[in-house]
Order: C-alpha cells, then structure tokens, then sequence
C-alpha cells in the first residue's frame, strides 16, 4: 500500500506506525486497516503487512505513588 495522505501517514515499520489514517473501519468486527497496511484491533493488537503479529499492547493500570518517608 502507498500512502496518498499529504504529509505522508508513518510506515508499518516506524514506531508510530498506528498514527497512519485509517482506510477501512469494521467496529462491529474491531478492526481497522491504515493506509499503511497494517491491521490495528480493537484491543490494540495489530497484524503488520508482513504476516507479524504484535500483541495487545494497552497500558496497565496506574499505580499510585507511595507517600511518607522511610525511617
């Protein structure tokens, strides 16, 4: 796939690959397919063009910060 998208959409590769628009939308399926070939899932999974799989990768939960000192 070859981005149109002015300035150019991140490639699969790049680290900020899923900043790339979204070229099909299937919510009732949870998926998207950016218009840089990679297929994003709703659970933040993805399917790269090259057949890899990168699992979900959402963030934890918080952990609250400690107070108090130690003595």
């Amino acid at each position: 796939m070859s981005c149109q998208h002015q300035p150019c959409c991140p490639t699969s590769d790049a680290s900020d690959r899923e900043a790339a628009r979204p070229v099909a939308h299937r919510p009732e399926q949870g998926w998207s397919l950016l218009c840089n070939g990679l297929l994003l899932f709703d659970d933040t999974g993805e399917l790269l063009p090259d057949g890899q799989v990168v699992g979900p990768h959402r963030p934890g939960p918080a952990v609250p910060a400690t107070s108090g000192s130690s003595q």
